[in-house]
């Protein structure tokens, strides 16, 4: 049995198991990796919190500027930017309050001699000047009126409420129809989350605007799960492609049959289109099938 032994060649290996896959140092670093991982995705989420929080505190500032003020708490860098958002928000509350008084004032001071004016008029004898004099008198009251209103909207923060769309439609027509307009109303909707003095302030002006320059109107209602449409619908003169949007702009008037002798100081339009921005909405125009203009208030659900 000796015979074969070779003294030359080398001693066999012992037979060693293979090592399991969960030994050595893998396990360890694999533990670590996730230690990191986790560790970095907690502290990205403390360090974005105080953003967060500026943020939401914002959005509810956009849209009521008595909104609570945000808590000043957190690391240094976080209260010293929350308190400073609550002073722009104080700041901005006094000046909004500021501009209210403002036009209050204005309001009074112009219209009292303006009422004057109107009183001395019954004095000149010559009745074609007492008209011509007259008429101006009323137009300066009615772009007074409109521009007071127009800055009155601009300020208004109104909460959001659930509002029967449906109703307040049927409830402007039955109000037109009653001052002796041609005014119908088509369409079904469910109640939808509106500022409510917002939105009728929407479609009293697209309805004025109808009536003015077309005589009757139509209001149609079509309904989603997505968004509510409103189209105000007229047969009159209508309005180029090309300035239908220029007509949002405030004092934009338009030549021709939509001029100033149909009334109006080119402001209704320019409401009803903020208007409906507040709502999260659109504001569009169209031509009418047949010739006019329809106004379309487009109105989010979601």
């Amino acid at each position: 049995m000796m015979d074969n032994f070779d003294p030359d060649s080398p001693p066999p290996h012992p037979h060693r198991p293979p090592r399991p896959w969960f030994g050595g140092p893998l396990v360890p670093l694999t533990f670590q990796m996730i230690s990191l991982v986790i560790a970095a995705w907690y502290g990205a989420k403390l360090l974005s919190r105080p953003i967060q929080r500026l943020s939401d505190a914002a959005e509810r500032l956009s849209e009521d500027l008595n909104s609570p003020p945000l808590d000043e708490t957190g690391p240094r860098e976080a209260r010293q930017a929350a308190n400073t958002f609550n002073l722009m928000q104080q700041r901005i509350r006094e000046q909004v309050q500021q501009r209210g008084r403002m036009l209050g004032a204005v309001s009074h001071d112009l219209r009292t001699p303006l009422s004057r004016l109107k009183l001395r008029l019954e004095q000149i004898d010559d009745l074609k000047l007492q008209g011509q004099m007259r008429q101006d008198l009323n137009d300066m009251i009615a772009m007074l009126d409109a521009t007071l209103s127009y800055l009155h909207e601009q300020r208004t923060s109104e909460a959001m409420q659930w509002m029967d769309v449906q109703a307040l439609v049927e409830s402007l027509c039955e109000n037109a129809q009653d001052l002796g307009s041609r005014v119908l109303a088509s369409g079904h909707c469910a109640p939808l989350l509106v500022q409510p003095m917002a939105l009728r302030s929407c479609l009293n002006n697209l309805l004025d605007n109808a009536l003015r320059y077309a005589g009757d109107a139509l209001i149609t209602l079509e309904d989603s799960r997505r968004q509510l449409l409103i189209r105000v619908i007229d047969h009159g003169p209508g309005i180029a492609a090309e300035k239908r949007e220029a007509v949002f702009e405030p004092f934009y008037r338009l030549e021709g049959s939509r001029n100033r002798n149909s009334g109006g100081v080119g402001l209704g339009m320019t409401i009803a289109r903020e208007a409906a921005q507040r709502l999260g909405g659109e504001l569009t125009l169209e031509e009418t099938p047949g010739g006019g203009l329809t106004a379309v208030v487009c109105l989010p659900r979601a």
